[in-house]
């Protein structure tokens, strides 16, 4: 069952139904829970929301982020300063659903999922309101069991393509995942870039052909101006690394806050901007 096959659509398909009849690609920015703690991060997703963001990816601080550059490494590592767990980054998302309705992608590493428990770690995280999962180190052909516990509590899955990524790849993606199709820009880790492959365009393309899902685009992207250009042909727009790093340079945490908003609010207004000239 594919995310369009639900009866009931999810917050994640539902904020997408909105914004492409408004003709607008959805912004989706990633910060790590915890970083520099988790009463901070709640302000900073509040931030988030007032600059125009349409759904929060909400990192689990890990010890061994393998896809991540350094700037996410090192917000986990500042995120593991000081004690966090699973339970307590349901009660900051159960928190933030008090008074909001913008939906929550929980990114992470599966370790610390299967530890906790795939069932368990399903069934709260639902519970507290997230609305997908992006399990990052954990391809489809083996997400059997995690898979069976999200669809059993409507979490969507969200799983990753990439530049390398053959047709058979690409099908083998659409058939399993819920939510959206999350398009690496490029091989590596996550980190800002100065350019792009002009082939990406193209390559969205393809994975249009193998999916009714939408199709958002991250890894590496750092400027509004990029952001702009992406949005142009993609359905969403992932920004992580760049947004982390201006948290990260805020001399306190009001700072971080509002340097988070504000970064946000420019890279939704040249999204806008580049939909409606397109």
């Amino acid at each position: 069952m594919n995310g369009l096959a639900s009866l009931v659509m999810s917050r994640i398909q539902r904020k997408f139904v909105e914004l492409k009849q408004g003709g607008e690609a959805a912004l989706i920015p990633f910060i790590t829970a915890g970083d520099p703690d988790l009463a901070t991060t709640l302000k900073i997703m509040r931030a988030l929301e007032a600059g125009g963001a349409d759904v929060i990816e909400l990192g689990i601080p890990f010890s061994d982020p393998s896809a991540d550059g350094p700037t996410i490494q090192r917000s986990s590592e500042r995120a593991l300063e000081n004690p966090i767990t699973l339970p307590a980054i349901f009660r900051l998302v159960r928190e933030f659903r008090q008074t909001s309705d913008l939906p929550i992608v929980l990114f992470g590493y599966y370790n610390p999922f299967f530890r906790f428990g795939l069932d368990k770690f399903a069934t709260q995280a639902a519970q507290a309101g997230a609305d997908g999962v992006l399990c990052v180190d954990l391809p489809p052909e083996e997400s059997g069991e995690l898979k069976a516990c999200t669809d059993r509590c409507d979490l969507d899955v969200i799983f990753l393509l990439s530049p390398t990524s053959g047709e058979v790849r690409r099908r083998l993606v659409a058939s399993h995942g819920r939510g959206f199709i999350y398009y690496v820009s490029v091989t590596g880790v996550t980190g800002a870039r100065q350019s792009f492959d002009s082939d990406l365009r193209r390559q969205v393309a393809q994975v249009r052909k193998a999916t009714a899902l939408p199709v958002g685009v991250g890894f590496g992207i750092s400027t509004p101006k990029q952001a702009a250009w992406i949005a142009e042909f993609a359905d969403a727009v992932v920004v992580g690394s760049a947004l982390v790093q201006r948290i990260e340079q805020g001399k306190s945490k009001s700072a971080k806050v509002k340097r988070a908003g504000e970064f946000v609010a420019q890279l939704k207004r040249a999204m806008k901007h580049a939909r409606k000239q397109t």
